[in-house]
């Protein structure tokens, strides 16, 4: 029996490689992960919702119906306590340039100058969104609690993750193995919460 198509509808490869270390665990064999490239013409969906639900629900919608199999997306970000949840939907581009992690730590970094160890608390968050070309389709929420440290540490990872430190643990996330950090990461938890119903659903 031949695997199930699955697109992963982000150009992201951090996530990507997320995405796939993650399902093969829970999913080995079953499903064949596709990605963007496949599709040369499939175009960004711009991310206009208002939280990370709506935009996950867009990106899947939108490449599921552009490629006519089943899609997978996730919207993803860092709300920090101290910045009422900021910068939240708008983590990837915070600083301006969208995907530009360096600006965006050096931002978060500036922000939280005179903060103490105290107040710094964080969590990231991540909302996986599955739509099938049938219309059926369902999101799981999963988040990853921590404080924000006063520099950089760690080369692994993406994003915030050399300034996320997890709650429990000494090192930030940027020092984490994939493993370790997969095990207890909120996309970890996001795309272990909706695999059984990838399988149920394909």
């Amino acid at each position: 029996m031949s695997p199930h198509r699955l697109l992963l509808a982000t150009r992201n490869k951090g996530k990507i490689e997320e995405f796939r270390r993650i399902l093969e665990e829970i999913a080995a064999g079953q499903i064949e992960l596709v990605g963007l490239d496949q599709f040369p013409n499939l175009h960004d969906v711009d991310e206009t919702g208002s939280t990370f639900e709506e935009n996950a629900l867009l990106k899947a919608r939108e490449m599921c119906a552009a490629s006519g199999i089943p899609a997978i997306a996730d919207d993803s970000g860092l709300c920090v306590d101290f910045l009422n949840g900021e910068p939240g939907i708008y983590s990837a581009r915070w600083a301006g340039v969208h995907g530009d992690d360096a600006a965006n730590n050096a931002k978060l970094l500036q922000e939280l100058i005179h903060v103490p160890d105290g107040k710094r608390t964080a969590y990231f968050i991540c909302v996986t969104a599955l739509v099938m070309p049938d219309g059926r389709e369902t999101t799981r929420e999963g988040r990853f609690y921590g404080s924000i440290g006063h520099e950089p540490v760690g080369k692994n990872g993406f994003g915030y993750d050399p300034l996320f430190q997890p709650d429990g643990l000494s090192i930030s996330s940027a020092q984490m193995s994939a493993s370790e950090k997969d095990a207890i990461s909120h996309r970890g938890k996001s795309l272990r919460a909706i695999a059984p119903f990838v399988l149920e659903m394909l």
